[in-house]
C-alpha cells in the first residue's frame, strides 16, 4: 500500500503544519459534519476551523464520525 504525504511547511517554533487544509468556513453544521469526516478520510490533517463559524458541533461531529485517532 503506498502512503501519500501532503507536504508540510514548518513553523518558526519548529512544529511542521500541513500546507493542505479543508475550511469549513461557509460550512453549517450538517455540511461541516459531512465534510469534515470525508477530509480526514482522505488524508487531511489540518481543519481551519473557527468560533466566529458557529459549526463547532458539525466539525466535533465529523472528527468523532471519521474515527481518526486525535494523537
Amino acid at each position: 500500500m503506498s502512503v501519500t504525504t501532503t507536504p508540510t511547511i514548518t513553523l518558526s517554533n519548529g512544529i511542521r503544519m500541513p500546507q493542505l487544509g479543508l475550511g469549513t468556513w461557509p460550512m453549517n453544521d450538517a455540511e461541516a459534519a459531512i465534510g469534515v469526516e470525508a477530509a480526514l478520510r482522505m488524508g487531511y490533517r489540518l481543519i481551519d476551523t473557527a468560533e466566529n463559524y458557529e459549526n463547532e458541533r458539525g466539525v466535533g461531529e465529523g472528527i468523532r464520525k471519521s474515527t481518526i485517532s486525535r494523537n
